[in-house]
């Protein structure tokens, strides 16, 4: 298993509050609802208008794999959401670690477990990094109070 992580990421609200928006994924949907049109590259629009988020999944259109879904395998409140992708052709985790750090503020970071084979490793493993570090800068923007 090749594992990335976002690095630590402060977030202004308590951790209980963190957990609490994104242990029910169908809350993504209201976050996804207020992202601005014209803030999603044209090219990502399509791909974007089809994520189709349920309270304990989220399904991505993958290409000739079909549809990519991530469902919650296990939540610790208020420290640990983790998904498990379903129909992936490599076995996949992301795991959001929230630590509490005072009443009204923790810090988060997201690890992404993957069984890469050893020769994707090197194509791959740069865009899965930035996708963990996107992870962790989206997760400052989200508006939890």
């Amino acid at each position: 298993m090749s594992s990335y992580n976002s690095g630590a990421v402060k977030i202004n609200t308590s951790a209980e509050n963190v957990y609490s928006k994104l242990s029910n994924l169908g809350n993504l949907r209201d976050i996804l609802e207020r992202v601005p049109a014209d803030s999603i590259p044209a090219d990502k629009r399509d791909l974007f208008n089809s994520l189709n988020v349920t309270a304990d999944s989220i399904s991505v259109p993958a290409g000739p794999i079909g549809s990519l879904t991530f469902r919650v395998v296990e939540r610790k409140e208020p420290s640990l959401i983790k998904l498990a992708a379903e129909n992936s052709p490599m076995p996949m985790s992301i795991a959001l670690n929230l630590k509490p750090e005072t009443a009204s503020a923790c810090t988060a970071d997201v690890d992404i477990d993957i069984a890469l084979p050893a020769m994707l490793k090197p194509m791959v493993g740069g865009h899965i990094q930035k996708m963990a570090d996107q992870f962790g800068q989206v997760l400052k923007s989200i508006p939890f109070a």
